[in-house]
C-alpha cells in the first residue's frame, strides 16, 4: 500500500513570511526517504481553527497519514495537540511516548514535549516537533509503526 502523505506546518511567524518553513521541506524528505508519496502540503498559523481545517482538507485530498511540524510545545500559542484531539476519533498514545522516551536519551526538554498521534477519520495524524531535525528524528523513532497502523486504519470494517 502506497502510503498517501500530508505536510502540515504550524507556525505563526512562518505563515506571516517572517521566516522560511523549514520543517515542512524536512519532513517531505524524510517522507520521500521513507517512500511515501507526499500528495500536499500545508502552512498555517498556530490557530486551532486554521489547523483543523487543514487536517481535514488534507483528509480530502486522499492523505492516509497526516505529518504535522510545530505547536507541540508548551508556549500559549502551541495549540496542536489540543486542535487534533478534538477532532479524532482517538488518540493513539504509543506514538508520542516513544518520541519522548527516545528523545529524553539526546535533550532533557523533551519532557516538555505533547508530541502524540490520533486517528482522525481514518487518517492517522502524528504531531511532531517544530524544529526540522527534531521533528525528523522523533518520526524516525515511530516509523516502524506507520505502515501497519495506517493499514489497519484505512480497512473498511465488516458487518457481522
Amino acid at each position: 500500500m502506497q502510503i498517501q502523505t500530508g505536510i502540515l506546518t504550524i507556525s505563526d511567524r512562518a505563515a506571516r513570511g517572517e521566516y522560511d518553513d523549514l520543517g515542512g521541506p524536512a519532513l517531505k524528505a524524510a517522507a520521500a526517504g521513507y517512500d511515501w508519496k507526499v500528495v500536499a502540503e500545508l502552512l498555517v498559523p498556530d490557530e486551532k481553527r486554521d489547523i483543523q481545517r487543514a487536517i481535514r482538507e488534507l483528509i480530502n485530498k486522499g492523505c492516509h497519514l497526516i505529518l504535522t511540524t510545530g505547536g507541540t510545545g508548551v508556549a500559549r500559542r502551541d495549540v496542536t495537540p489540543e486542535a487534533v484531539l478534538a477532532i479524532a476519533t482517538r488518540e493513539i498514545p504509543g506514538f508520542g511516548e516513544a518520541m519522548r522516551m527516545k528523545s529524553l536519551a539526546i535533550t532533557p526538554n523533551a519532557i516538555l514535549s505533547r508530541s502524540l498521534a490520533a486517528e482522525v477519520d481514518q487518517a492517522l495524524v502524528i504531531c511532531l516537533p517544530g524544529k526540522p531535525a527534531g521533528a525528523v528524528e522523533c518520526l524516525s523513532f515511530v516509523v516502524g509503526a506507520v505502515p501497519h497502523c495506517v493499514k489497519v486504519l484505512q480497512a473498511v470494517p465488516t458487518s457481522c
